[in-house]
């Protein structure tokens, strides 16, 4: 529904994850039976749940530490894993440096140019151990380094931007045929990112393997505040979730959803589901890990822009190991441990045997979800009052 914002002008709402609650269902379901893999084209994975291509959050290592545990994780190729032969001095430089200056400091970091051989490398390491490489790339250079991931066999490629259209116009530089990228790639392609349902559309029909969903909601981004663009995530994935649906009725062919972005915790993550995602991609929450790059910091991708920066450095810390995050136990009680575990007891509460059907849960609007009886809470800043 669109409301009148001034003469002649309409404005529809939308709502993000603060915005909305979940129902509890007519039945109940035992978390440990429910069903939680996510399909991607061949690649089952038994948690749906995909680590942002973020240089706080992804490297080799932590690549392989989170296939070992079902999930995927995303290399950025075009951060410090693939422009320094020793990341870990760069690393530690950013992790030191003072709020103040950290954003000019990781502008500087990234001058240097991407080593095709690095690329090679980092996915060699995430192979040779057994790991599932996934990278990414923005467009302009999507081609380019795919060739080189490829030759060294990665699994997923992902083509990602801050706004993913079909149709992009530069005279500066080519532009990237996406139809005939997805066409003729041998992996994945997951491409991103969109936020409407027209765009979801035209973005499925180029043929992409899986849709990623959200503008400037991240942690570290601060895209909404320098550009002034997005929809709240749980109305991009209401909206993209309804092409996806339109799309397989018209064509026959499922295009997967991944909400990205925006989820601090557990109970985000299940609203995303709710929403109509099949699987999520988070980086502060991994951020977080002690098999994270970054130290205890986080940082967006476009927060190294030359010219005009679109994210932060944050400092997340350092609370437990990647595993425990995932699977548990929790020792702190807001949501950001144990995700795994939240998922299922959410599903099983809500009725909902597997990702499809937790998809079908009905969602109310219900601004005071977070603080309707919570003052103790939120005046001793405890459980739901940390934020």
């Amino acid at each position: 529904m669109a409301y009148y914002i001034g003469m002649n002008r309409k404005a529809r709402l939308a709502y993000g994850f603060d915005e909305v609650a979940l129902v509890p269902g007519q039945r109940t379901v035992n978390p440990d039976e429910v069903d939680i893999t996510f399909q991607l084209e061949k690649n089952n994975f038994q948690i749906p749940i995909i680590a942002s291509a973020m240089d706080g959050v992804v490297d080799a290592k932590f690549a392989i530490e989170l296939s070992g545990l079902g999930g995927l994780a995303i290399l950025n190729l075009e951060g410090v894993q693939t422009r320094y032969e020793n990341p870990n001095e760069i690393l530690d430089d950013i992790a030191k440096s003072t709020p103040e200056r950290a954003t000019k400091l990781l502008q500087k970091l990234y001058e240097p140019s991407v080593q095709p051989k690095l690329i090679q490398k980092r996915i060699e390491e995430i192979k040779k151990a057994g790991g599932v490489a996934g990278v990414s790339a923005t467009p302009q250079k999507a081609e380019e380094y795919y060739n080189y991931a490829i030759e060294s066999g990665v699994d997923v490629f992902v083509v990602q931007s801050t706004v993913a259209t079909v149709r992009h116009i530069s005279t500066a530089y080519k532009t990237l045929d996406l139809a005939a990228f997805c066409k003729n790639a041998k992996v994945p392609i997951i491409v991103g990112n969109s936020v409407t349902f027209e765009m979801a559309l035209e973005l499925m029909a180029a043929g992409p393997s899986a849709l990623l969903i959200g503008i400037g909601p991240g942690a570290a981004c601060t895209t909404r505040g320098v550009l002034g663009i997005g929809v709240p995530q749980v109305t991009a994935t209401v909206d993209s979730a309804a092409a996806r649906d339109l799309f397989f009725k018209q064509s026959g062919r499922y295009v997967p959803i991944i909400t990205d972005g925006g989820m601090t915790s557990g109970g985000d993550i299940c609203k995303a589901f709710a929403s109509g995602a099949d699987a999520v991609m988070i980086g502060s929450a991994f951020a977080k890990a002690k098999e994270a790059p970054g130290r205890g910091f986080h940082w967006g991708m476009a927060t190294p822009h030359s010219n005009l920066p679109r994210g932060t450095r944050i400092e997340v810390g350092i609370t437990s190991s990647l595993e425990q995050i995932l699977f548990g136990p929790a020792t702190l009680d807001n949501g950001t441990q144990n995700i795994v575990g939240a998922i299922r007891t959410c599903m099983g509460s809500v009725g909902a045997k597997n990702i499809k059907e937790f998809q079908m849960t009905e969602l109310i609007i219900a601004p005071a979800i977070k603080t309707e009886g919570k003052l103790a809470q939120r005046t001793q800043h405890i459980g739901m009052g940390k934020n």
